[in-house]
């Protein structure tokens, strides 16, 4: 088998099916198989992948593993010479694995290869490629000098600025929303700590890899989407959690130093008074004009039930270029892509192309009941329920 692909989840339902969806369109034609690794959620999680995922291997561990014990739990059932560690709330394009192996096949001491990543409104996500955290790289994130002083090159090494967004090449460390690596060098890393603390996990599993002689690459010829904000809220505590990741990392591959103790207090020091200024309540745009892309007229009454506006639908079926008619000046605009008649690719795409443009992106996954997306990798996503007959779709 060449590729097995393992992805945790913890009670994020609509997102894993959306990111099956995206996964079963991406390993069609590939020796492929799909593992879900479910640490005990409250919500139907596991009832959703037995009804409708029956090929999925569904593992339903009793308690929360935690990230590193669940996705070991799933390398060890793994039969691909290949794995990739992939999170629930992301969506990859039709081609992704097809590309990211076809490199990966070409690479000599290939250790771990991780994607381009952007949020739910196009953005580039800069974790996608990073270097790794020594004192100072940990202390210029913390304090986010490479946002003040983004030209100074020394303040960029934790996202790796030594290559762009747009520029596949060697880096250190990647993100574990996306990974992909030989199971065998998973399996003689040891594969993820499991006393590893949050934010750490992935360093440690890409240090690893690293210290075995092998060579991570950041692939950028590829796009997948990462709603982040399902798990990460940038605020206090996620700062105490990063300088604890820090320290576990220290402790274990090099030691942890007053000058490092030092980096850190003066980090949170200078990220309180970012917030400070920056004001802790973030207000949010109302949406005003809604645009939907679709073959299928018949949910835009559905669509305006929910959202109590009116919809702006663009026939697919007459009209084959999707950008076509969008007023780019107008604010507050919501853009509806019904997966149906839309592909992955082109969604992920659509929303790369119009990220300068402040729209805010919902897709309604094919086959399902549900529109889904994120406004910003800060919060959570939404997810609004719809009722339609699900006629005439492709």
């Amino acid at each position: 088998m060449q590729l097995s692909v393992v992805i945790l989840n913890y009670n994020v339902q609509h997102f894993l099916e959306l990111c099956l969806l995206s996964v079963q369109s991406a390993i069609e034609g590939l020796d492929a198989e799909l593992i879900v690794v479910d640490n005990n959620s409250p919500d139907d999680s596991c009832d959703m992948v037995k009804r409708k995922f029956p090929n999925v291997i569904l593992v339903e561990n009793k308690d929360n593993a935690g990230f590193p014990k669940g996705n070991n739990i799933g390398v060890a059932i793994a039969k691909g010479a290949y794995v990739c560690i992939l999170n629930p709330d992301t969506v990859v394009a039709e081609d992704t694995f097809i590309k990211v192996l076809a490199f990966a096949e070409r690479q000599k001491d290939l250790g771990i290869v991780g994607v381009k990543l952007i949020d739910g409104v196009g953005n580039f996500l800069p974790e996608s490629k990073r270097g790794v955290p020594t004192p100072w790289v940990a202390f210029t994130k913390i304090a986010a000098l490479y946002k003040l002083f983004p030209r100074v090159s020394s303040f960029g090494q934790y996202y790796a600025s030594h290559i762009n967004e747009n520029q596949t090449g060697k880096v250190a460390i990647l993100v574990g929303a996306f990974m992909i690596m030989k199971r065998q060098l998973y399996l003689d890393i040891g594969g993820f700590d499991e006393d590893c603390f949050m934010y750490s996990d992935d360093i440690d599993l890409s240090y690893m890899a690293l210290k075995k002689g092998k060579t991570n690459f950041y692939f950028h010829e590829t796009t997948v989407i990462h709603y982040k904000g399902e798990s990460t809220v940038k605020d206090g505590t996620y700062m105490k959690r990063f300088q604890e990741a820090m320290n576990f990392f220290y402790k274990k591959h090099f030691r942890v130093s007053i000058l490092f103790s030092l980096f850190m207090k003066i980090g949170i020091l200078s990220f309180s008074i970012i917030k400070r200024f920056q004001g802790k309540d973030r207000k949010h745009k109302d949406k005003d004009h809604f645009i939907l892309f679709s073959k299928n007229r018949s949910l835009v009454e559905s669509i305006e039930s929910v959202v109590q506006k009116k919809i702006d639908f663009r026939d697919l079926e007459a009209n084959s270029l999707l950008l076509s008619g969008v007023n780019h000046s107008i604010s507050g605009t919501e853009i509806i892509l019904d997966n149906h008649f839309i592909s992955f690719k082109e969604c992920i795409a659509f929303m790369e192309l119009l990220k300068s443009y402040k729209f805010t992106f919902k897709i309604l996954p094919k086959n399902t009941n549900f529109l889904i997306g994120s406004d910003n990798s800060n919060e959570r996503g939404t997810v609004l329920k719809i009722e339609y007959k699900m006629h005439n779709m492709k």
